[in-house]
């Protein structure tokens, strides 16, 4: 009788907890639901003493710092243990969310040892690029290398169809590529009326105010100084009585508080910190829009979570996160101005039937659960690792 050994899939981040963030988090839900299936390990940079116990294998290199930012620089090319635990873990498929120095030893291993490659278009690189290189020729030099790395795979997975759109029109991406939208392992809460008086009471508001939401890195780059702006001129135009809660915890916090006392805003602004999930999910619930004006995410994993609560987003035109929405259907769009957001907020909340209609959307339509979408992922492995066989 011949046994077959389960397939044993690596995933290789050049980020990793105790920071949180989109991609850390896909990665993290992968493997967790991927260990159904078959072995799985992480290969990722050693950030600190975690202090979690993950269901998977997690390989780690050393890494150093980025001062710049809340990130650290991987350094797997200088770390012979790292080289010699990923040469003896027996993977037979590579999976790379991320183009640098681990996702390229990754992709290195991959054709060295002839397996299946695939990688996930997570972010807008050139916009990280533009922010810190300066340089117009250090973007080009930067994004030819990371396409290099992308157009070398068997496969490309964007997030959503706007992703794709980028890549292949403007990023030069040749190679074979389709969509694989992203999830949440978030539920609808049980008693929305509970969760409410628990959110009012834990964060001070009163409870027939109108909350709006963020949650995510507190970092400029997110646009979250133009939401704070937007909503001071919504209330110069008559809104009375709300809440702007931030969940999170980033670089940019000072400025924030400061922006926030500079409009006057304080009594209305709740910065809440780090949440655990469950209350993530309460402050989902009672909040009544997703205030998400960013231009730089290309689909973040929020905006589901908020849609499982049935909060409907609220995006800017020309943002590439919103292509998963209809605008006015299961979502919101405005135009990229602040005044023009501030008076989209006030139509929205003076069309209650018509909110109450995207809100039941935006749980119908948005919400994706991670099972589903890993079960769909495997069965792409397979089919991936069946046609390297027979190459």
């Amino acid at each position: 009788m011949i046994i077959f050994a389960p397939m044993k899939v690596g995933l290789f981040i050049d980020t990793w907890y105790p920071m949180v963030d989109g991609v850390i988090k896909v990665v993290d839900n992968y493997a967790r639901r991927l260990v159904k299936y078959c072995d799985v390990v992480v290969f990722c940079p050693d950030t600190g003493n975690v202090g979690r116990d993950f269901p998977y294998e997690v390989e780690q290199c050393s890494s150093l710092p980025f001062i710049a930012n809340d990130y650290s620089i991987p350094l797997s090319a200088m770390d012979p243990v790292f080289d010699a635990r990923l040469i003896r873990s027996g993977i037979d498929l590579v999976h790379i969310h991320s183009p640098f120095t681990v996702g390229m030893a990754g992709l290195a291993f991959a054709k060295l040892h002839q397996l299946p490659v695939v990688a996930t278009l997570h972010s807008q690189y050139r916009q990280d690029f533009e922010q810190n290189l300066h340089l117009k020729l250090s973007t080009v030099i930067a994004m030819d290398g990371i396409m290099r790395v992308f157009n070398a795979c068997d496969e490309c997975w964007a997030v959503n169809g706007g992703i794709k759109d980028l890549y292949q029109q403007e990023y030069g991406l040749t190679a074979p590529c389709k969509v694989r939208l992203n999830a949440t392992d978030h539920v609808p809460v049980a008693d929305p009326a509970a969760a409410a008086r628990e959110v009012n009471e834990k964060y001070g508001i009163p409870a027939d105010a109108t909350v709006f939401l963020f949650v995510g890195r507190i970092n400029f780059i997110k646009n979250i100084d133009f939401t704070v702006r937007a909503l001071a001129r919504a209330k110069e135009l008559g809104l009375r009585n709300f809440r702007m809660l931030f969940a999170g915890r980033g670089q940019d916090e000072e400025k924030l508080a400061a922006l926030v006392q500079e409009l006057g805003l304080t009594e209305e602004v709740v910065m809440c910190g780090l949440t655990d999930k469950p209350m993530l999910e309460k402050l989902y619930s009672r909040a009544s829009l997703f205030l998400f004006p960013s231009l730089y995410d290309a689909n973040s994993l929020v905006q589901i979570e908020a849609a499982c609560q049935g909060t409907p987003a609220v995006f800017l035109e020309g943002a590439r996160t919103a292509a998963t929405i209809t605008p006015g259907v299961n979502g919101y769009v405005s135009p990229a101005s602040e005044d023009a957001y501030a008076r989209t907020i006030l139509a929205i909340l003076a069309d209650k039937d018509g909110y109450a209609r995207v809100s039941a959307a935006a749980r119908e339509d948005l919400y994706l659960s991670w099972d589903d979408v890993v079960r769909d992922v495997y069965a792409d492995y397979l089919r991936l690792a069946h046609r390297e066989a027979w190459r």
